[in-house]
């Protein structure tokens, strides 16, 4: 059967779409392709995020509490520094950053658009101490920056829902529209075609975490310690890397300190 006309048409709204959409990643230059309104996904999240607090149990302990937080005002103030510094601050003119730490065994750490970030205690005694925590903080941090779950959700409308625009796709598909928000940070899609976009953003946001902690004065050899000890603590038990969202902890290792020499330019220790 040819191609109609229809589905020339259509082919040709999509790659006119996919042009206009694309916009640039922050440090390091890499063009994305973004169909989701920056109003839109910051709403979402801070819904979704305003609901996962009133369920979660805030941590009591202060002085960790206090740690978290400031680790993750002085990286946002390198954030907000460099973005200024080069003409783009009105990317965060919409970013209302909030930083808790939730009482919870689970070794993990997010942050959603808006700089949305949560941190559990399950993950401190891997992170050891506040430089241990920059090298999270800095990571989670530069998933939102970058928009990465806006480029994830942005392959998940052209690929489950036809490219529809997402207030299309609110409007008449609520729970796939739903669930594609909870794919792009990393909830579903184990395989498939989302899973070397996911690898491409963990690394990503490796490099972009070790730059802005180190502008935010943490060392960012921690960086290499922190993978380490993560490594250990899994036990080689973590799988093979083509079935995995994130890059080994050997390919983050070597990668890491590949990036070192550029991150320790910009490193000043803290006074």
């Amino acid at each position: 059967m040819k191609p109609t006309r229809r589905f020339y048409y259509s082919l040709l709204l999509t790659t006119l779409m996919l042009v206009a959409a694309c916009t640039t990643v922050a440090v390091t230059g890499r063009r994305q392709v973004n169909l989701i309104p920056s109003s839109t996904m910051l709403s979402m999240s801070s819904g979704e995020y305003r609901n996962f607090l009133s369920q979660a149990k805030l941590s009591t302990n202060r002085e960790q509490t206090e740690m978290v937080k400031r680790c993750g005002a002085r990286i946002q103030a390198q954030v907000e520094a460099y973005f200024r510094e080069n003409g783009m601050a009105d990317r965060l003119n919409d970013f209302a950053w909030e930083f808790n730490l939730v009482d919870s065994p689970e070794v993990n750490a997010w942050c959603m658009p808006g700089g949305k970030v949560v941190f559990y205690t399950g993950i401190l005694p891997i992170t050891k101490d506040e430089e241990g925590l920059a090298v999270v903080m800095g990571h989670e941090i530069a998933h939102a920056i970058a928009e990465h779950g806006s480029e994830r959700m942005s392959q998940g409308l052209l690929t489950n829902l036809g490219g529809m625009a997402i207030a299309q796709a609110l409007k008449d598909k609520p729970q796939q529209t739903q669930q594609l928000f909870m794919a792009a940070f990393g909830l579903g899609a184990q395989f498939g075609l989302l899973l070397p976009f996911s690898r491409l953003h963990e690394s990503e946001a490796d490099k972009l975490g070790l730059i802005f902690m180190a502008k935010a004065g943490y060392n960012p050899e921690s960086a290499v310690a922190f993978w380490e000890r993560m490594r250990e603590m899994k036990g080689g038990q973590a799988p093979p890397e083509f079935m995995s969202t994130h890059p080994s902890d050997e390919t983050r290792i070597r990668d890491l300190k590949a990036q070192m020499p550029e991150a320790l330019r910009v490193y000043k220790p803290r006074q």
